[in-house]
């Protein structure tokens, strides 16, 4: 499973400069409002040094790293359920993400137009905030429109229980809520709220956009939006957006970390953004090891071995066996799989196993 992670915020925060600091697509970065018009969608690896560690170690053919899909759209306005700006049809374009990456503006500078006139945050959370909460509003009226008939007959019993979930969504979007506030106590009522795609149902990262000077101990500005957010279950992240995409334009790894030393940071917004998302959407990686392919999987914390061999094929999932697993610090201090098993270092594992961070696994199936 591939992270995705939606960006949104107001025009010129820094969106796309953000979108070219930390994927592999390019898109747009101008001094002037919409000059993203399209969805760019890009992709990055996730940093993982154990990854490099395990290469060193078995020389395979092939190495893959897990990777994030972010996808950038037009910046949202004020008024834009109603056609302001660009209007909101862009919002469709993430609703299938993981999570959303709101950028925030966080910094004054006279020579980059603010839509709004001012720099304030706060304000700027509340316009997307309650552009994502009408454009969820209006797709559960949609949905309700085509519910409501099966289930007041009562022969639907699933009708019934999506249109009570929907109706709890409509009176939490009209008071001014966001979805992600309703809370669900039964796990198939959380899975058809989930089919929803709902934008502020997701995980939310709040990303603040900040100047060099600002790029280790944040401002004034993201105090603000660390009070506002505190009873959010929610991230935030301190980058200064353009010194750090101007640092990733530049080849040499030694001279981009000597560049962010400079301004006091020893990781780059990239591996600090990916950390924060892993951490905001409970997720961990478990890696397979062999001549072949060295390669990372992404899958959620708790997750037992069966569910976590389903990222690899379905039908590892649905013919388990068994799994065999070594711990990443027993595979570096033995070196090979086959010294670990020697040395007694290999677990064999059933289906209610549950996968470590940085386990090295390798799945017998049949089906």
């Amino acid at each position: 499973m591939a992270l995705r992670c939606g960006i949104v915020g107001l025009p010129n925060v820094g969106k796309s400069t953000l979108f070219n600091c930390i994927s592999s697509g390019k898109a747009q970065s101008a001094n002037f409002p919409f000059c993203t018009i399209e969805p760019n969608i890009g992709s990055t690896i996730v940093p993982d040094q154990r990854l490099e560690e395990l290469e060193k170690l078995v020389k395979p053919n092939r190495v893959v790293p897990a990777t994030v899909e972010i996808v950038d759209i037009a910046g949202l306005v004020k008024g834009a359920s109603k056609g302001e700006g660009l209007g909101n049809q862009f919002l469709a374009n993430i609703r299938e993400t993981d999570a959303i990456l709101h950028i925030l503006r966080c910094f004054d500078d006279p020579n980059i137009v603010h839509v709004d006139g001012s720099v304030d945050p706060i304000r700027d959370k509340e316009i997307i905030d309650l552009e994502l909460q009408l454009k969820d509003l209006e797709t559960v009226e949609n949905r309700l429109n085509k519910v409501s008939k099966q289930a007041q007959s009562g022969g639907d019993k699933q009708a019934k229980r999506l249109y009570d979930i929907l109706m709890r969504y409509k009176e939490t979007l009209l008071a001014g809520k966001s979805a992600r506030t309703v809370v669900f106590d039964n796990a198939e009522d959380e899975k058809l709220a989930h089919d929803l795609f709902l934008l502020t149902n997701k995980p939310v990262m709040y990303v603040c956009n900040v100047d060099e000077s600002s790029a280790l101990n944040g401002n004034q500005y993201v105090e603000k939006v660390r009070e506002a957010i505190r009873e959010e279950n929610a991230e935030l992240l301190i980058i200064a957006a353009k010194i750090e995409s101007e640092i990733a334009e530049l080849e040499d790894y030694d001279e981009r970390q000597m560049f962010l030393e400079e301004i006091g940071l020893k990781e780059s917004g990239v591996v600090r953004l990916i950390q924060a998302a892993y951490s905001l959407l409970n997720l961990q990686t478990y890696f397979t090891a062999g001549v072949q392919e060295v390669r990372a999987w992404t899958i959620n914390k708790g997750d037992k071995a069966p569910r976590a061999a389903s990222v690899i094929h379905t039908d590892f999932e649905r013919g388990f066996i068994r799994a065999e697993v070594i711990k990443y610090e027993d595979f570096i201090h033995y070196g090979s799989e086959a010294a670990c098993r020697a040395a007694g270092k290999l677990g064999v594992e059933g289906k209610e196993y549950v996968v470590q961070d940085g386990d090295v696994m390798h799945f017998l199936f049949n089906v």
